[in-house]
């Protein structure tokens, strides 16, 4: 084996190579169930559901999928906060060698279209309370069944102790149509006994949706390989507990690939117990940690900061958290030391993005942290820093270039879309867009990014979307949107608008515009018009240069 310059800074007992096992994350289940049936596999709520049942679930809802007619290699479209129906839908799926496609419930109806018409999906699991919207958007697409979930089907207490957890018009009923099922109803129809496992390790098991340097979301194809390595070195990578050991409270949305492979796949296949939360405000993050006290704490930098300015957390005993594993932003070092402070548990950032599955590099888990970096790579994943130009040439230390990643977990491609998959995949190499620097210790730090995305959140924005957006409102000239710093979500999106002469447009009319027409986190949450916007030779706006100007404010502010 190569001896690679960030296998010094591993944590002891970290191997610097896996020994894959092909075994497909529904076989993973079924393993699970075998090995440790009585074990906690889901906690909704105060609610348990053991391997063993969650076992026999998948194998219902897996006939109930087939009699509605899905066959090998179909799409299966997921339109779900974290439930247990979002678990039992996806290992379903699965079992019967079909594939699962993961939408985010906050999307318009013009975004949720295009991406359910993009992945041919002919049936949709959804929220009682999206069926409406489902409906609407139906004629652009595909679909020709959809199965609605209630969020209180696997609840152990009257719906109306939810609150402040969910909003109380996501109990809405579904009525039963020739082509609208419910979830709840068709799953008790069938039988729980084992059916034979149609998942095979190079098959394509999952689509999840990302955008790019165009703004187009593109359905990123992963196959069961992909998904079993990149868990596979998860587990190697943390070599923690063994199954059944520990808890995991899932914040991280199952149809982000965070919440797909780090809480919903990993979990499954360690046999640990996952915390299934619909709505990860602080409140009831807390009312999770006092009531379950969960080993395992994931989630976004906003997640941490929201807790630790939430005065009952700072009053707890949270001794009990073994972990805090963080990704989609850096942490601030004042997150970092009040969360060591305050647990004296182990921090880990990582690093990725949906096209590796999930993560590629991350913090030893027990080995030196070093903040404002996202860790060294991951076993079996190699990264380079190239120069930006050609992508051919790798720099030296200390150098900053793009980042290529090679590895087990690097996705098939983009559906349907060779020429973007060119585009970013080279000899087996994916380019990422983004910007590094690698250290003596192969300690890798995020300086920039080629592509213009904005992470709010621990959500992706493309601004070129927003921009085409503002272009279509009748008083706007010209618009540019750009990510600017921001104390609790990392970054928040801010729009430079020109408004066309004669014309008035106010602040507040702006942002009822974009709210009607884009998912929330993607609303302006800062305005400036402008007499005009920075453009090259050519009359094209530039972005970068309101990104500079941006920075000279906050210079001055200071």
């Amino acid at each position: 084996m190569e001896e690679k310059l960030w296998f010094k800074s591993y944590a002891p007992r970290v191997k610097r190579t896996v020994e894959f096992e092909k075994r497909t994350l529904s076989e993973a289940l079924t393993r699970s169930a075998e090995q440790f049936p009585n074990h906690v596999a889901l906690n909704y709520m105060g609610k348990k559901i053991s391997y063993r049942e969650l076992d026999r679930l998948v194998n219902r809802f897996a006939r109930a999928l087939l009699d509605l007619g899905v066959k090998k290699g179909d799409k299966v479209a997921l339109c779900l906060p974290n439930l247990p129906q979002t678990v039992i839908t996806n290992f379903a799926v699965w079992r019967i060698g079909a594939v699962t496609v993961q939408n985010n419930p906050l999307y318009t109806d013009r975004e949720l279209a295009y991406q359910l018409d993009d992945s041919d999906a002919e049936i949709v699991v959804t929220m009682a309370l999206l069926i409406p919207k489902i409906e609407r958007v139906i004629k652009d697409t595909k679909l020709k069944k959809i199965i609605g979930c209630h969020i209180n089907s696997y609840l152990p207490f009257p719906k109306k102790q939810l609150f402040p957890i969910v909003k109380k018009d996501m109990y809405n009923k579904v009525t039963e149509t020739d082509d609208v099922k419910v979830f709840a109803d068709i799953i008790k129809r069938y039988s729980d006994e084992p059916l034979e496992d149609q998942s095979r390790w190079d098959d394509l098991a999952a689509l999840l949706y990302t955008g790019g340097t165009t703004g187009v979301s593109k359905g990123v194809m992963l196959t069961h390989a992909n998904m079993s390595c990149n868990v596979q070195q998860l587990v190697t990578w943390f070599n923690v507990k063994g199954p059944g050991e520990v808890s995991m409270l899932g914040t991280f949305p199952i149809f982000h690939s965070a919440g797909f492979t780090a809480v919903q796949n990993f979990n499954v296949w360690q046999a640990w117990e996952h915390h299934v939360i619909p709505r990860p405000d602080p409140q009831g993050i807390i009312d999770i940690l006092k009531r379950e006290k969960p080993t395992w704490l994931p989630g976004v930098p906003t997640i941490f900061v929201g807790l630790l300015n939430h005065p009952d957390f700072r009053k707890m005993d949270v001794s009990f958290i073994e972990g805090f594993v963080s990704g989609a932003a850096p942490l601030a070092m004042d997150t970092i030391r009040d969360l060591l402070d305050l647990t004296g548990g182990t921090i880990c950032e990582q690093y990725g993005l949906t096209e590796v599955t999930l993560v590629a590099a991350g913090g030893p888990w027990g080995g030196e942290l070093k903040p404002g970096t996202v860790g060294v790579p991951f076993p079996d994943t190699d990264i380079k820093i190239v120069d930006v130009d050609t992508g051919k040439k790798e720099l030296p230390i200390g150098e900053a270039g793009e980042i290529i990643i090679k590895g087990p977990q690097v996705m098939q491609g983009y559906y349907k879309k060779p020429e973007e998959t060119e585009k970013v995949m080279k000899d087996g190499w994916f380019y990422t867009g983004d910007i590094g620097i690698m250290d003596d210790d192969g300690y890798i730090t995020i300086v920039d990014r080629k592509k213009d995305m904005i992470i709010a959140g621990g959500y992706n924005i493309y601004p070129l979307e927003i921009d085409d957006i503002l272009f279509d409102h009748p008083k706007i000239l010209e618009a540019c949107c750009l990510g600017v710093p921001d104390a609790y979500r990392g970054e928040t999106v801010k729009a430079c608008i020109v408004v066309k002469e004669g014309e008035d447009l106010t602040e507040e009319e702006l942002i009822a515009y974009c709210k009607e027409r884009m998912a929330a986190y993607k609303v302006p949450k800062l305005v400036e018009f402008m007499d005009d916007l920075p453009k090259s030779s050519v009359g094209k706006i530039l972005r970068r240069k309101l990104k500079e100007l941006e920075l000279e404010k906050a210079k001055a502010d200071k």
